[in-house]
């Protein structure tokens, strides 16, 4: 007889749900008592209230042994919670202007009892909502506890690094971009590299103002660098013919009359870059470019 009852009892064991833990948090306006569960609890809860008195049973729980708790809080005396056959019974001394408010979490691992008197327009509609705790067996999901406002920061916090994320990838792309650019329109040229002191060199940007043909070798170039303009011949034989600072050749038409006035001058370094063989055409354009630029 004795397992049989055992085994009728056995399911009613299996779906209580035990309490593992309990903690009072006195608040100048209130008392929460938080209540943890090791399984969603979808038991019924009912309330008795007197004015001095509230009790509560928690319909399939258990607790391991009776609990005692006493507070100096003008919402809440005392409170006891005790285990009795088949639900937990929890009593609370309380003043008679004290109200209770019972809401679960989201995920039913947790009841939350508020004790307090303010009354408002917000607090009676959400009384509303979490009194229905005490009325059916399953708790209504309107009523949430602060766990839930813990989700929406947890939430909003990883929008934030998300945010952040992308706005470092579009910071390297548009970085990559710019160095891409910036690759693609400056000639670093060696012509005009130009002395800092005696150990460290930079080198400017150079841009062709003008530029012409004179044989399939050879060509007059007008370049632009810091602020002046210089003419050069390029091809078989590299020199620097001249330096414009003020009456730089604005036109087309400015630049081949600068050509023609030179025009024996031209075909004179162009037999000498036939019949005489140059050093280094590199290093004649840095020595008479820095010259020119820096020791005038």
């Amino acid at each position: 007889m004795t397992k049989l009852l055992l085994i009728l009892l056995l399911p009613l064991f299996l779906n209580a749900s035990k309490i593992l833990s309990y903690n009072v948090y006195d608040r100048t306006d209130r008392v929460d008592v938080m209540i943890t569960f090791d399984t969603p609890y979808e038991g019924k809860i009912k309330q008795n209230t007197t004015p001095s008195k509230i009790t509560i049973k928690l319909e399939d729980t258990s607790i391991e042994s009776t609990k005692t708790k006493k507070l100096s809080s003008k919402f809440l005396h005392s409170l006891n919670i005790v285990p009795l056959s088949g639900y937990t019974q929890i009593v609370a001394q309380v003043p008679s202007s004290t109200k209770l408010k019972a809401s679960k979490t989201s995920d039913s691992y947790g009841l939350r009892l508020r004790f307090t008197n303010i009354v408002s327009s917000k607090n009676n509609s959400s009384t509303t909502k979490e009194t229905k705790l005490f009325s059916t067996p399953k708790a209504s999901s309107s009523s949430k506890l602060p766990t839930k406002q813990t989700e929406d920061i947890s939430q909003s916090y990883y929008i934030v690094i998300a945010i952040l994320l992308i706005g470092i990838a579009l910071l390297f792309v548009l970085k990559n971009k710019i160095n891409t650019t910036n690759k693609l329109g400056k000639s670093n040229s060696w012509l005009f590299k130009v002395a800092q002191d005696a150990k460290n060199n930079a080198q400017d940007d150079v841009s062709i103002r003008f530029q012409k043909n004179i044989d399939e070798k050879n060509s007059v170039v007008m370049l632009d660098f810091i602020g002046q303009s210089y003419l050069v011949l390029m091809g078989t034989n590299n020199i620097l013919l001249d330096k414009f600072t003020d009456n730089k050749p604005v036109t087309q038409d400015d630049f081949d009359t600068i050509l023609q006035n030179r025009h024996q001058e031209l075909d004179e370094f162009l037999k000498e870059g036939e019949t005489k063989i140059e050093k280094d055409p590199m290093q004649i354009y840095k020595e008479k470019a820095a010259n020119i630029s820096y020791t005038e």
